[in-house]
């Protein structure tokens, strides 16, 4: 019976304190929540008002985009600014060489990265760890120190002033990121699927494409996302390797908005809003299997 009623009574104190410390925490719970939420109230504003001046300059008339002080509520609002953007010059001849370059890397580039990735992942061949170590070394090489080499081996090979600089290069092997997102997931699915593929006659190629690929979703969005991103956003590589003007692209293209002595602004920022939608669009499509891909293939902080 003593032993019962000290027992009871340990119980007793342990449900006493676990109860204090609920209550504590509860009591502390909506101050930090209210904190953590101003905190980030304050980090949204100061990332979105860059986008919101976007919008806003896109809408004003000639000459109140330079305005002082700022004028953030446009008036009036000149939607014809949009139409004007895409007839100034030919940013839809630009959007097709964009799409043209895009989809392409992307497409192959995606392709090419999940099949290093289940090489690296599931096959046992000699060197397989030094040549993933040389891979993800890559990630440390900044891509401006190999543009000079890349623009001489393509001005060798008469590739400059052509889309393929643009894509190849994505396409064999695509880039040492997406390979090692793909390796990551591959290592989260199950090495009894192969076998029982094996035990059925399958080889590499197909266990890759008949199981690795269906299993792959939210990885394959992942590297999607990121090279949609990258080569539609792309300035740089274009403008070093693309000098025919029928050529360019859309990042090309912004800057036959800025004159010698003028920008029109208005203009600048309604085709920068316009070249914004379809990431935008990717990415809210995509945004969950965008963050399941992150989180399953060890990125996550």
């Amino acid at each position: 019976m003593n032993a019962v009623a000290s027992s009871s009574g340990s119980g007793q104190a342990t449900l006493a304190r676990a109860t204090g410390h609920a209550r504590a925490r509860t009591a502390r719970t909506p101050a930090s929540r209210y904190v953590l939420h101003a905190i980030l109230i304050v980090l949204s504003v100061l990332y979105l008002l860059p986008f919101f001046w976007m919008i806003s300059t896109s809408l004003k008339p000639d000459g109140q985009e330079i305005a002082m002080p700022p004028q953030w509520i446009p008036n009036p609002a000149v939607w014809d600014n949009y139409v004007r953007s895409m007839t100034a010059s030919p940013m839809l001849w630009y959007l097709r060489n964009t799409l043209i370059v895009t989809l392409t890397a992307t497409f192959f580039g995606v392709l090419t990265a999940s099949l290093a990735g289940y090489a690296f992942a599931r096959l046992r061949f000699p060197g397989r760890n030094i040549l993933f170590s040389l891979c993800l070394a890559t990630l440390m090489l900044p891509g401006i120190v190999t543009l000079i080499p890349e623009f001489l081996l393509f001005r060798f090979i008469g590739w400059n002033n052509t889309f393929l600089p643009l894509i190849v290069p994505w396409s064999l092997g695509g880039h040492a990121l997406g390979i090692f997102l793909f390796r990551q997931y591959a290592l989260t699915i199950p090495r009894d699927f192969d076998e029982a593929a094996r035990v059925d006659g399958a080889g590499a190629l197909r266990i890759w494409w008949t199981i690795i690929v269906p299993l792959s979703g939210p990885v394959i969005a992942t590297m999607a996302i990121l090279a949609f991103i990258h080569h539609w956003n792309d300035f740089l590589r274009p403008l070093v390797f693309l000098q025919d003007r029928d050529l360019r692209t859309l990042a090309i293209g912004l800057r036959l908005f800025r004159g010698e002595f003028l920008v029109q602004w208005n203009l600048l920022m309604a085709a920068s809003t316009l070249m914004l939608l379809p990431v935008l669009a990717l990415f809210f499509a995509a945004q969950r299997y965008f963050v399941q891909g992150i989180v399953m293939s060890g990125l996550k902080g």
